[in-house]
């Protein structure tokens, strides 16, 4: 992931940390980084080579091959992945309860993409599931949105991953496949798409993944809108960055991200402008 990204990403998440500390229970990721892991050589689809240099394509691995990560897609087209993640930690799970937060599913995002039927994909927690399926079940009826896997409860693959929680090392796979387990019952349009909480990933991790069949989506452009004080700097930190093929990260979790559906109509209308078609990853990704 570009420096940039990096320090956008390692600031959002401190602040989720220092917002979850007082609950015992961290939430998002130092960042870890990652292992340069090329894909074998395949004779299948296409492959697309990442800002990082791995590749990837959009044929999932099959299981026990090492999965692909991937950054961003082709940059001949003028298509890019709009991808919002539904975070949700045990620290979370605990405000909800205490009422010290209303709500961590962003609705005025899902309207505005409903109205303006603009695909995405959506990294859900097996926990941000089970607090919201109504939201979710919407999300899956939708034929233009599709869901990806954000692990189980947004802990960490790394050891060194902004102060989340660990997954411990035997237990990875499990987690994974746990969350997969939680969203299969909601149907739509189901990837094999996994995205590492905080993006924080190594050589174990990957292993851990092989015998599932992902393909692991990071993304060359962070939004930065967990815990922004404004839509402003959500806005810069999509449009200077953004370009074909790109992969923006946002966040639906609306208590820590609570100006992405005021940034989200500014950041369409500039996408807009440069000819960028939003596009799901699968779509993205396809050869």
């Amino acid at each position: 992931m570009p420096i940039f990204g990096r320090l956008l990403a390692f600031g959002a998440v401190l602040a989720l940390v220092g917002c979850s500390a007082s609950e015992a229970a961290p939430s998002p990721p130092t960042p870890a980084t990652p292992a340069k892991q090329s894909a074998p050589a395949s004779s299948a689809p296409p492959v697309l080579e990442s800002a990082d240099g791995r590749t990837g394509s959009s044929t999932p691995p099959r299981p026990g091959a090492l999965p692909r990560v991937v950054n961003h897609g082709p940059r001949t087209q003028k298509r890019v992945a709009l991808t919002f993640d539904a975070d949700m930690t045990d620290a979370m799970i605990d405000r909800l309860r205490r009422g010290e937060v209303a709500s961590y599913a962003n609705m005025a995002v899902l309207q505005l993409l409903e109205k303006r039927r603009i695909p995405a994909t959506f990294f859900v927690t097996g926990q941000w599931a089970e607090q919201y399926p109504r939201e979710l079940r919407r999300i899956a009826a939708n034929p233009r949105f599709e869901l990806a896997n954000h692990s189980y409860e947004h802990a960490a693959f790394t050891g060194d991953c902004y102060g989340l929680p660990r997954v411990p090392a035997d237990q990875m796979t499990r987690d994974v496949e746990k969350t997969f387990r939680a969203l299969a019952p909601f149907g739509g349009r189901q990837t094999r798409y996994f995205r590492f909480p905080g993006l924080c990933h190594d050589k174990a991790a990957l292993r851990a993944l092989a015998p599932l069949g992902v393909t692991v989506i990071d993304g060359d452009v962070v939004s930065g809108d967990p815990f922004a004080r404004s839509a402003t700097p959500v806005v810069a930190a999509v449009v200077s960055k953004v370009r074909p093929g790109s992969i923006v990260i946002m966040h639906v979790t609306e208590a820590n991200a609570q100006y992405t559906d005021e940034a989200l109509p500014l950041i369409l209308a500039e996408l807009e402008r440069r000819g960028l078609e939003p596009v799901t990853l699968s779509e993205l990704l396809s050869p």
